[in-house]
């Protein structure tokens, strides 16, 4: 979740605010590489003297505001769920509400998606969600995207047997671009939907999330799997599939009653295109 979408009040002090709640940033995030289960704030001891680790490692890449790394904590007390973000407010307004619920289970990570190697053995994760990532709608951007096929392939070694690996968004061209995505990376789509809050209601809801569906936004969702490793035409594939976001937007511009972050420009550029006769011009603004 981007910046952009954070209000930030009065007088925020973002160095007092990460010195505040600095014992829920874990800011030497490789020393725990590989025994992060029973190295980060282990179980209590159990009848007989015996640290329990935990029983899984989730990671909320892209944690933003924490609300739903928090909320995960709280439903499973015997997992581990760290928050990651690279951007300094999210990490001081996410260290803030772990520290306030005292979750001995949570924990903020401040580093990005390009860190996760450094931070993260083989088979470590029992899963990575990714909610509302930014979508980097142009083609010279595609890179950056967490759902880019070179992303997904450095997810799978960390990945645990069974692990998962959700997406949530508000864009739709986001979404329909990550299905080739998951496909060319080699992953196994256990669901896909158009309205995950009411075909997967189990998710917790974030703040941000709330406020895009009172604007009258759809959540999208991906939930897969690893399936068997791709081959390098697969992959390939991946990389020379189209990687505007432009080029997802449905037909019939007018139908949308919602424009994905970051699109609002090229879609009223088409628009108005449309209205004066001329076709979309492929490409543009990608």
């Amino acid at each position: 979740m981007g910046i952009t979408h954070i209000r930030l009040p009065k007088n925020f002090d973002l160095d007092e605010r990460l010195e505040r709640y600095a014992g829920a940033i874990e800011r030497d995030a490789g020393a725990y590489k590989g025994r992060w289960a029973e190295a980060c704030c282990p179980l209590a001891v159990d009848g007989g003297g015996a640290l329990r680790r935990y029983g899984s490692v989730h990671l909320d890449l892209g944690c933003g505001k924490g609300a739903f790394v928090v909320a995960c904590a709280e439903r499973d007390p015997e997992g581990l769920y760290i928050g990651m973000d690279a951007e300094p407010v999210c990490i001081a307004y996410a260290a803030q509400t772990v520290a306030e619920r005292d979750l001995p289970n949570a924990v903020i990570v401040p580093l990005g998606a390009d860190a996760l190697a450094r931070v993260f053995a083989e088979g470590e994760l029992a899963g990575i969600t990714l909610n509302f990532p930014t979508p980097h709608p142009k083609r010279h951007h595609a890179r950056k995207r967490l759902v880019h096929v070179d992303r997904l392939l450095a997810y799978r070694p960390l990945l645990a047997p069974g692990a998962t690996v959700t997406l949530r968004t508000d864009s739709q061209p986001l979404w329909e671009y990550a299905k080739g995505q998951f496909d060319a990376a080699g992953y196994r789509a256990l669901w896909t939907s158009a309205d995950v809050g009411r075909e997967h209601p189990g998710f917790p809801e974030t703040e941000y999330e709330r406020r895009l569906t009172a604007r009258g936004a759809a959540v999208y969702g991906i939930c897969a799997a690893l399936a068997p490793a791709p081959s390098p035409d697969r992959v390939q594939a991946g990389r020379d599939a189209e990687q505007s976001l432009m080029a997802y937007l449905p037909d019939d511009l007018f139908s949308l009653d919602y424009v994905p972050l970051g699109m609002e420009a090229a879609v009223e550029n088409f628009r108005n295109r449309e209205r004066k006769g001329k076709a979309r011009i492929p490409g543009a603004a990608g």
